[in-house]
């Protein structure tokens, strides 16, 4: 069984601001200052909105909160060639995602690196 490793792009930038949950306390992402306004980051590391309040920052990473993460996604592999594959651990450090095996107890677990954050031509939700 392999692990595949990609270059490391920059890490979070030091002004983002951490938001977490009201509720259960669960980081949903940052909000990082643009001008007078704020960009919402998810936990992927992607802008989820052009600068806007600090309001509508919040609520856009609470309405998004965390279950995104559980869905299928694709990693395009260095041969170029897509493999459906699921978010494993999800950190500031990188991310971990591993080749779907569909539930299977017995498949061998292959698992794969991708950097913080993560670039939108390496890893995608999987079209449906």
């Amino acid at each position: 069984m392999g692990t595949g490793t990609f270059a490391t792009l920059e890490r979070m930038e030091p002004d983002w601001i951490e938001h977490r949950r009201a509720d259960d306390g669960e980081r949903v992402g940052w909000m990082k200052p643009v001008g007078d306004g704020f960009v919402a980051i998810d936990l992927l590391g992607r802008p989820r909105t052009d600068a806007v309040d600090w309001m509508h920052a919040e609520e856009t990473l609470d309405a998004l909160g965390i279950g995104y993460l559980a869905n299928p996604y694709e990693l395009r592999l260095e041969n170029g060639d897509w493999l459906r594959v699921r978010i494993a651990e999800v950190s500031t450090s990188g991310i971990r995602v591993k080749k779907d095996d569909y539930g299977d107890m017995t498949a061998p677990q292959i698992s794969y690196s991708v950097p913080f954050p993560a670039p939108e031509d390496l890893i995608r939700p999987l079209a449906r």
